[in-house]
């Protein structure tokens, strides 16, 4: 932090912070029943209104969490996906001592994986088609992983779980074949929780909607990463347990740092097919 505004009382100069990208109304009826994800009114820095993408952001004081010396500045930027995996979880809502499977082991679904151990899940399963996707959910505490281009797959799941399938599974991949493969995953009186945004329209057949019914399973989504008091438990949770090192971060995560002055070519290779693969981090002073 680079300097405080007039009237800030909880942070001084220099203090290490992670950004608070939501800036919502607090006037609504959401935001008054501390649903601040649900707010109509909101703000949002880097995409409704200009910052991220800058050498200096101001934001509010609200807007900011401390971290300690013992968290990197990268782990800092990865505050937010974060969150949004511990906000997924507890939607469902989680409980320990249960088995969970997360379909897509990308950065927030490995997040998700991290916290159901942390949280104690007796069994967390990592579904992907990437073999290194799932050598990094072993290594980063994956009980088992399945690799859904197998075509035993599903009698994979099942003998996880002797035939009775998942208590929770999440999807974080948000294609609809994934979303499908949640009702296939789920078990009777489960919980199916929807992180990731479908790029596409999704359907359903009947026969797969009807194992919502058979299963009695309980479906729900997850948007954002915010509870009350504003900006949540889910944020100052991250800031300690990247502290404690039991969520654990990898430098894989990071596909590329990139200076800010030269952040076209970053875009650029977005808009090229397979060249990105995973995030990519822009660093000021690279």
């Amino acid at each position: 932090m680079e300097e405080i505004g007039e009237g800030v009382t909880s942070l001084e100069p220099g203090a290490r912070v992670a950004g608070i990208p939501l800036m919502p109304c607090m006037k609504c009826e959401d935001c008054q029943r501390g649903n601040f994800s649900l707010c109509k009114y909101y703000n949002f820095i880097g995409s409704r209104r200009f910052g991220s993408f800058a050498e200096y952001v101001a934001v509010p004081e609200r807007n900011v969490v401390r971290f300690e010396d013992e968290v990197s500045f990268e782990k800092g930027a990865f505050f937010e996906p974060a969150t949004v995996a511990l906000h997924g979880l507890e939607r469902l809502p989680f409980q320990g001592g249960k088995k969970i499977a997360i379909v897509g082991g990308g950065t927030i679904g490995l997040f998700v994986m991290q916290w159901a151990n942390i949280f104690g899940a007796r069994e967390s399963v990592v579904f992907d088609l990437l073999p290194e996707r799932l050598e990094l959910a072993k290594r980063l505490g994956a009980t088992a992983v399945v690799n859904t281009g197998e075509p035993d797959w599903k009698d994979q799941a099942m003998e996880l779980t002797n035939g009775r399938g998942f208590d929770y599974v999440v999807d974080i991949a948000g294609v609809p074949a994934t979303m499908r493969m949640c009702f296939r995953l789920a078990g009777n009186k489960s919980y199916v929780g929807l992180i990731a945004n479908p790029s596409k329209e999704v359907s359903f057949s009947a026969e797969e909607w009807e194992l919502m019914y058979r299963k009695e399973f309980y479906l729900t989504g997850s948007w954002m990463s915010y509870s009350a008091p504003f900006p949540g438990h889910e944020w100052e949770s991250v800031a300690h347990y990247f502290k404690t090192g039991e969520l654990k971060f990898d430098d894989s995560f990071i596909f590329k740092k990139i200076p800010l002055s030269k952040i076209d070519e970053a875009f650029a290779m977005y808009l090229t097919p397979g060249a990105v693969k995973g995030k990519i981090l822009i660093d000021s002073e690279a």
